[in-house]
């Protein structure tokens, strides 16, 4: 596999990217990947399930099942489209002189290129700064959409999300959320730098620094309690602020996988783990065998040590702990569910049986 970067000016040539602005490309490219074979009477040696494929340099012979062919020369006429776009055999390529093919993961390729194109205008602003979404790198980046909040949205809610996000200019030094305030914003960092710190027994413990594309505030709105930390300003910025009505109807909602008891267990059967979001001492009393137990306040930090190919299916009580961990997993692109009701629910289950 190649190590050289991929050129925006590359992708701009290729369908259907071209029309996607520079700035989008640029982040694009950090995306694709570039693999180069040589001639071969055999067919290519490549695995083209689930990969958005074009041909950059070379000539490739495409031999369909239907009996018919076609020679593409990289870099020109077809070859600036799909291989692969429309069913054909990728066992039946060949690879004529030397040829570099570059592809995408057509899953996240799709959802950028979705999200490019539903993004509605936003409003003039007074300061002067970008009116289009795709110009804010710190929202409508890469990672953002395909691992963050955003990647699970359903296409029909992009439009209505953001044309609720409201622009936010905040100067240093500025406390935008306060421990034991309720819950009011879900937030995303435009541009600039915050502090999460929390106070524990009166003292001041710094948790985490938050960059652009960063989002905050969601436990309080999520669990429907108050902050568990405070958020300030490090540096002069921009955020982007979802009110909790706006947040619970268009992006906690639609995000949230809730599992019966049922269907919990046999996930967890399947090679699930379970994830018990309560204390320590909860946990001791009636946790589930073989649980992880990572309390809600202590997840974020566990985040970066937490295996990214498992699926976690989250419980505490009643479900409310649950649904924010839930929610913080899925916006660190984990694949994660809740139990309905927590434990709760598991309780009835076993009280209605004879």
């Amino acid at each position: 596999m190649s190590a050289l970067p991929v050129l925006p000016e590359t992708l701009a040539r290729l369908s259907p990217l071209a029309g996607l602005g520079q700035d989008f490309l640029r982040q694009l490219a950090s995306l694709a990947r570039v693999e180069s074979f040589i001639p071969s009477p055999h067919p290519l040696d490549f695995e083209w399930q689930h990969k958005t494929v074009y041909l950059l340099k070379g000539e490739l012979k495409l031999d369909y099942p239907s009996g018919g062919m076609k020679i593409l020369v990289g870099g020109w006429d077809d070859a600036l489209s799909p291989l692969n776009r429309s069913g054909m055999d990728p066992l039946r390529a060949r690879a004529i002189t030397d040829v570099e093919l570059l592809w995408f993961d057509a899953n996240v390729l799709d959802i950028l290129v979705t999200w490019h194109q539903a993004a509605p205008a936003m409003p003039a602003q007074s300061d002067g700064a970008a009116t289009e979404w795709r110009a804010l790198p710190g929202i409508f980046d890469a990672r953002q959409l395909t691992v963050g909040a955003f990647a699970s949205l359903p296409a029909a809610h992009i439009d209505s999300l953001l044309a609720c996000f409201k622009r936010q200019v905040v100067k240093r030094g500025e406390v935008i959320v306060r421990q034991s305030d309720p819950g009011d914003y879900y937030y995303v960092i435009e541009r600039g730098r915050a502090q999460v710190t929390r106070e524990v027994t009166g003292a001041r413990v710094e948790l985490a620094e938050l960059h652009a594309g960063d989002a905050f505030g969601e436990e309080a709105l999520i669990a429907e309690t108050v902050r568990n930390a405070t958020v300030t300003m490090a540096t002069d910025g921009v955020l982007q602020r979802l009110a909790n009505a706006d947040f619970v109807n268009l992006l906690r909602e639609p995000l949230l996988q809730r599992l019966a008891a049922e269907e919990a267990r046999r996930r967890v059967m399947a090679g699930a783990v379970w994830l018990d979001v309560r204390f320590p001492a909860e946990y001791q009393h009636d946790g589930l065998p073989g649980a992880l137990n990572i309390p809600l306040n202590e997840l974020r930090d566990a985040l970066p040590n937490l295996p990214a190919d498992r699926e976690y299916v989250t419980y505490c009580q009643t479900g409310r702990r649950s649904s924010a961990a839930a929610f913080l997993l899925s916006q660190r692109g984990f694949s994660a569910s809740l139990l309905a009701d927590g434990l709760n629910s598991m309780h009835s289950e076993r009280a209605a049986t004879p």
